[in-house]
């Protein structure tokens, strides 16, 4: 497949992370990602595994409906390394009545029985 093509499946796979989160459902976030083997970096630390991840999103984000707030991925620029890997870098802004959260993802794409999924995900988030 072409590169344009499969970076329209990466954005797609981006695009449904995205209106899964802001309808609440973790799961369908979640689904984006490798599961179990996905390596999370935030915090300046290695997370826990996906479900370990997925746990602490229902715990700190999933109160009550609309807790998650509503996340919007922007200026995703997307690099093909090999015809199943990719790097992803994106702004992300999260806008929530606690606080909002803005900051970078940077993504390992990997293709996987036919299908994007993030292998590893480290967030910065910008300094207040």
């Amino acid at each position: 497949m072409s590169d344009t093509i499969e970076k329209d499946a990466i954005r797609n796979v981006i695009a449904e992370m995205q209106a899964a989160w802001n309808c609440g459902d973790f799961h369908g976030y979640m689904a984006g990602f490798a599961n179990p083997d996905v390596i999370f970096v935030s915090r300046g630390k290695i997370q826990k595994d996906w479900q370990a991840t997925l746990d602490h999103y229902i715990e700190d984000y999933g109160g009550s409906p609309g807790s998650q707030g509503e996340l919007a991925f922007s200026n995703i620029r997307i690099e093909m390394l090999a015809p199943d890997a990719a790097q992803l870098i994106s702004d992300y802004k999260l806008v929530r009545a606690v606080g909002n959260q803005s900051g970078v993802n940077t993504r390992l794409m990997r293709k996987r029985d036919g299908k994007w999924i993030i292998a590893l995900n480290h967030v910065s988030n910008t300094e207040r």
